[in-house]
């Protein structure tokens, strides 16, 4: 197996580091350098990992670097490291939403294998779904070390161009949120017609999962499953007219809309940092 350096130790790269425990990597092939000496301290009570201060020693001790820090400090991070992994090329992967891996290869030097990847806050519970995208220099066994990291904590897909991935974030960076706004909405629906808050909030939290986890585990697709559970007439029928009649296909569209341009957008700003 080879060591992996996290740059850092937030509630992602905890999620990661989890997962690959879980999944048998050792945690003395696991490296972490978190500025945050409460946060160091605790991912090595809690996860047995290597700790370390200083950026450039990670580098130095690791086979594969992946960065897991906010996108407005990566390039600040990056153009130190810049001679050092140039003499190491090490592996890279970013984590960092809205970075785009022409940028981040052009900060650390040039000629790099870089995988970039849109997790999705439901790693935090081995549930995420996560976008990968490879630059030409990303050999298939640099891939297959991505796609194993990521699969630790949730399922994987990889995109063709890197465009797309303004798209991933939209739809599965973003949609978690979005479906935490219709728990919300349903919770507050039902309140009001007359259930205790918490038994509504239950309910609909449990009803989200188990649709969910039927929609995974079964061979029909959404609208079949939509479909079978609608019965003529009755009161499924009824609600989902309401739904249609508010324009929830439109509504949805012009909020993944909004989140890609919004995601575009903040890759141009990044890059002109350059």
């Amino acid at each position: 197996m080879n060591s992996i350096g996290f740059i850092g130790g937030g509630n992602m790269a905890e999620s990661l580091i989890g997962g690959l425990l879980a999944s048998g990597h050792k945690a003395s092939l696991l490296h972490v350098s978190e500025p945050d000496n409460n946060r160091s301290s605790l991912l090595l009570a809690k996860y047995g990992v290597n700790c370390v201060a200083d950026n450039a020693e990670l580098v130095e001790r690791t086979d594969l670097l992946l960065f897991a820090v906010k996108p407005q400090l990566l390039q600040q991070i990056a153009l130190p490291l810049r001679d050092i992994i140039q003499a190491k090329q090490p592996s890279i992967i970013s984590i960092a939403a809205g970075v785009r891996s022409v940028d981040l290869e052009q900060w650390l030097g040039g000629e790099l294998a870089i995988v970039r990847v849109m997790p999705n806050t439901p790693a935090l519970v081995r549930a995420g779904a996560s976008g990968l995208y490879a630059n030409h220099r990303v050999s298939n066994e640099q891939k297959n070390q991505a796609e194993s990291i990521m699969r630790s904590v949730g399922i994987t897909v990889w995109l063709e161009n890197e465009s797309q991935m303004d798209i991933v974030t939209a739809l599965s960076g973003s949609g978690p949120a979005y479906i935490f706004k219709v728990i919300e909405a349903m919770e507050e629906a039902a309140t009001l017609a007359g259930l205790a808050r918490e038994t509504s909030r239950l309910l609909a939290i449990e009803t989200v999962l188990g649709a969910a986890k039927l929609a995974v585990e079964s061979e029909d697709s959404p609208a079949e499953l939509r479909r079978k559970v609608t019965s003529p007439g009755g009161t499924t029928e009824q609600g989902l007219k309401q739904l249609e009649q508010g324009g929830i296909e439109k509504l949805f569209q012009s909020t993944i809309n909004a989140a890609v341009d919004r995601a575009r957008e903040m890759g141009d700003e990044l890059s002109i940092k350059t």
